[in-house]
């Protein structure tokens, strides 16, 4: 896909009026590139002037802070600060809760103040803005959906209704769990969990979540954190569901239908 990279239009004595903060799991893992795309593709179609760091991006931090490295954290925030503020960026917008977290409240104390932005805020400005059109009969009408809420989006960061009208928009059947909202269950990736092995126990967190969200008998689980998205389709493939349960992410789900 050709993308554009901050250091090409400042080149070309251009700026862009959004920096799209890919982060490391949309820009290493397999499955999460796919919602990279996605949202890349929708930004591509409503005409947004946006561009990536590309290799000048690193990671924010938040796996190492939560791991208790304070040092290394620090040592990466001021990296990415100072690249940030060298091309004077103003205004960014991620698809992944961990990165808007770290970039919106954390970066604040470093020097780093932007206005932070998750996708599914802005794919509703772009909708409510007449930007996105979904396809009239798309591709999800009358399926049952089911949101699953990110810690850092809901309780950390008090983001509920984005995505909820997102998927309202979408003419499709909205199921809650018996937990969401402020009293969502964790996927179990959270607190750098994703990149150590789990402490002993009866079962593993994201198949108590997953098995949640397949009994509400949605036949979409829908997801706005790429770790979450680990999870919940690790979850479907304990459960021998991938043959009825997707796991998709918002922006994959409106790239779909518009």
């Amino acid at each position: 896909m050709p993308v554009p990279t901050v250091a090409e239009m400042f080149a070309a004595g251009e700026a862009p009026e959004v920096l799209f903060w890919v982060g490391c799991s949309g820009s290493f893992d397999q499955r999460a590139q796919k919602i990279t795309k996605a949202f890349a593709a929708i930004l591509e179609k409503t005409g947004v002037k946006y561009a990536i760091l590309g290799k000048e991006e690193m990671c924010t931090g938040d796996p190492v802070r939560r791991a208790g490295n304070e040092f290394l954290f620090q040592m990466m925030a001021y990296q990415n600060i100072q690249t940030l503020n060298n091309y004077n960026i103003k205004k960014i917008v991620t698809a992944c809760p961990h990165c808007f977290n770290t970039l919106k409240n954390e970066y604040k104390d470093l020097g780093g103040d932007y206005e932070v932005i998750h996708h599914t805020t802005f794919l509703q400005q772009l909708l409510d803005e007449g930007r996105i059109r979904l396809k009239e009969g798309g591709t999800f009408k009358g399926k049952r959906i089911t949101y699953h809420d990110s810690c850092y989006l809901g309780r950390s960061n008090n983001i509920y209704e984005a995505p909820r009208k997102i998927l309202e928009a979408l003419d499709a059947e909205l199921v809650e769990m018996k937990r969401c909202r402020t009293k969502g269950l964790c996927c179990g990736a959270g607190g750098a969990q994703m990149f150590k092995e789990e402490e002993k126990g009866t079962t593993r967190i994201n198949f108590e979540r997953t098995g949640e969200a397949i009994g509400t008998g949605a036949s979409i689980i829908a997801s706005a954190c790429p770790f979450c998205n680990t999870m919940l389709t690790d979850g479907v493939k304990h459960q021998e569901k991938e043959q009825d349960v997707q796991v998709l992410d918002i922006a994959e789900i409106i790239a779909a239908g518009i």
